[in-house]
């Protein structure tokens, strides 16, 4: 049995180029040992219907078909990568069965819990996934000092090209996370970070994000929506959504 992590944390986004762009939000994720059966309140649900719940065919593999922790050991199998000793998810919650995760993180760590890989899930609002497979060209422990480097080849905003490449840092601690990703392209990009402490999820704290936050997910998808038009008003490019890469993995 392990805990179930609240993170009543928020989400920063800067656009780079000729036309600025940002906003700060506040989000709720949840962090789990993907592979335990969690301790948490009877609200939160792993793999049932509760007020909040995490379900394995949302995450690892495609969307709706997703197969969990058992996908992720294939995926480093397949790259030649360590098993590792623990793997936890990092997500944001199904709210009332609807769920949108824009990244999820998958977590990997070794036999003396240091983290070695990261799996970030993205996901586009066409219903699209890609992941992008992080760890140190070494495989050595990743410190919050390391920038892990892959290259872009997914459709993600239709304001922003797919060539460039992403630059991510992770810190993950106890008591709180800190994830920034750096896109470039150019002389263009985006700056996204997720921010926030960290404690165990109980029946007060989720009952108090769904009063601050009561639509979960489907606001983080309204606000998504309310940012594309901003940047259709400031005269930024859009870009028709091609076909996503024929490889589910890359780094």
């Amino acid at each position: 049995m392990s805990r179930v992590d609240h993170i009543t944390g928020h989400t920063w986004h800067g656009r780079k180029g000729d036309i600025e762009n940002a906003f700060r939000y506040s989000i709720d994720y949840v962090l789990f040992d993907a592979e335990s059966q969690p301790t948490a309140p009877r609200l939160f649900q792993r793999n049932r219907r509760g007020l909040a719940s995490v379900q394995d065919r949302d995450h690892g593999g495609p969307p709706d078909q997703g197969r969990g922790a058992l996908w992720v050991r294939e995926v480093l199998a397949a790259h030649h990568l360590p098993s590792p000793a623990r793997i936890e998810l990092l997500a944001q919650p199904r709210v009332l069965g609807y769920v949108f995760n824009p990244v999820s993180f998958w977590l990997c760590y070794d036999a003396e819990n240091a983290l070695r890989t990261v799996i970030a899930e993205v996901n586009n609002t066409f219903g699209d996934r890609h992941s992008y497979l992080c760890h140190r060209e070494d495989n050595g422990p990743i410190t919050p000092e390391d920038h892990l480097h892959a290259g872009k080849i997914f459709h993600v905003s239709p304001f922003q090209p797919i060539a460039g490449h992403y630059e991510f840092r992770f810190d993950i601690r106890p008591d709180r996370i800190g994830i920034w990703i750096d896109f470039t392209a150019g002389n263009g990009g985006l700056i996204a970070t997720l921010c926030g402490p960290r404690q165990a999820l109980t029946t007060k704290s989720l009952l108090s994000a769904m009063v601050r936050r009561p639509l979960g997910a489907r606001r983080v998808f309204g606000l998504i929506f309310w940012q594309a038009l901003k940047l259709r008003l400031k005269g930024a490019i859009y870009r028709t959504r091609p076909e996503p890469p024929p490889i589910e993995v890359s780094r």
